[in-house]
C-alpha cells in the first residue's frame, strides 16, 4: 500500500471515532512525517464551542508524544466535498511542516484536492532569527 493510500484509509477509520454530538460533522486527519511515520487525530466537540479540538490538532499532538516533529503530508477526510484546514490547524501545520508540506482533502470516497501548504497559506507566522 503507498502512503497516500495509508494516509486515506487511515483519516477515514479515525473520523468514525470523532466526537461531534453537536454538529454531526466528523472529521478525521492522518499525518505522514518525514520519517515515515503516520499519526491520526479526529475532532472532538465541546459543550463550550471554543473548548473543541481540530482533527489535524489531534493528529499533530499525537505525532508529537510520539517523539516526531516533521510533518511531510497530511490529509484530512469529511463527508463533503472538499474541507481545508482552519487558518488556526494551517498555522499549527506550518509550525510541524514547511513550504512544500502536502495537503489532502478528501472525502469519503477519494481525495478531492492536493495542495501545498505555501498555496494556501502563503505567509505563515514564523520565528525570526536573531
Amino acid at each position: 500500500m503507498d502512503s497516500i493510500s495509508k494516509l486515506f484509509d487511515l483519516a477515514k477509520q479515525t473520523r468514525l471515532n470523532a466526537y461531534a454530538p453537536y454538529s454531526k460533522f466528523k472529521v478525521g486527519a492522518a499525518i505522514l512525517t518525514s520519517n515515515g511515520n503516520f499519526y491520526t487525530g479526529c475532532n472532538v466537540e465541546n459543550a463550550s464551542y471554543p473548548c473543541g479540538t481540530c482533527a489535524e490538532a489531534g493528529a499533530i499532538a499525537a505525532m508529537i508524544a510520539g517523539g516526531d516533529t516533521k510533518i511531510a503530508q497530511i490529509l484530512i477526510m469529511a463527508d463533503t466535498e472538499c474541507i481545508l484546514p482552519c487558518g488556526n490547524c494551517l498555522q499549527k501545520i506550518a509550525e510541524f511542516g514547511n513550504a512544500d508540506t502536502l495537503i489532502h482533502s478528501a472525502d469519503i470516497d477519494k481525495i478531492v484536492k492536493t495542495q501545498k501548504l505555501c498555496d494556501i497559506l502563503p505567509q505563515a507566522f514564523t520565528l525570526m532569527e536573531k
